[in-house]
């Protein structure tokens, strides 16, 4: 990559939201490499309401934020799922933690699953267990990460990588568009 197209370092902050279990992933960008900084999940009470589960992924992802001080953060974009309640459950997790993210004056990016998948693995339709696969392999990690953590790292790294296929990992021999991205905050 020529050095006036090179993207300036960052640390990113990925998030796979959930009501259960909020998966999250921080990297670091310097010019073309990536580097695993820390993931893990932010789990609410099952038993608990939903407005305590909702403060619990809130102050979850604020607390990310204060301990690893991302620079950047990308959030998955909710799908829409046969169950409509679901899909509204997710998505109030989702704005909970948008609602860390923004309150820490991070700016948001969203990515959907294929954009996040097409990124990083090539293919926007991979399984779970090949984009934990190559969440190792990128970012070098002894092991594979939890699932959700490792939909969060991916997350983090599709960002990294401009949210295309091509771009960084472009050794890959993967070619995409970035769309519908968007930037909140």
């Amino acid at each position: 990559m020529p050095a006036s197209l090179a993207l300036p370092p960052a640390r990113i902050l990925g998030i796979d939201p959930g009501l259960r279990v909020t998966g999250f992933g921080v990297i670091e960008r310097v010019g073309t490499k990536l580097a695993y900084v820390a993931s893990g999940c932010i789990r609410s009470p099952a038993a608990g309401s939903l407005p305590e589960r909702l403060k619990v992924i809130l102050a979850g992802v604020q607390e990310v934020v204060d301990t690893y001080r991302p620079t950047e953060s990308a959030v998955e974009i909710v799908f829409v799922n046969v169950n409509p309640q679901s899909t509204l459950l997710l998505g109030q997790a989702r704005g909970a933690a948008i609602c860390g993210l923004v309150s820490r004056d991070l700016p948001v990016m969203e990515y959907t699953a294929l954009q996040v998948k097409q990124a990083v693995v090539g293919y926007g339709k991979a399984n779970k267990e090949q984009v934990q696969h190559m969440v190792k392999r990128l970012l070098q990690l002894p092991g594979d990460p939890q699932a959700d953590a490792a939909d969060a790292l991916a997350c983090a790294i599709a960002h990294a990588n401009g949210g295309q296929a091509g771009g960084l990992l472009g050794s890959l021999g993967t070619r995409g568009k970035k769309r519908g991205t968007r930037v909140i905050g």
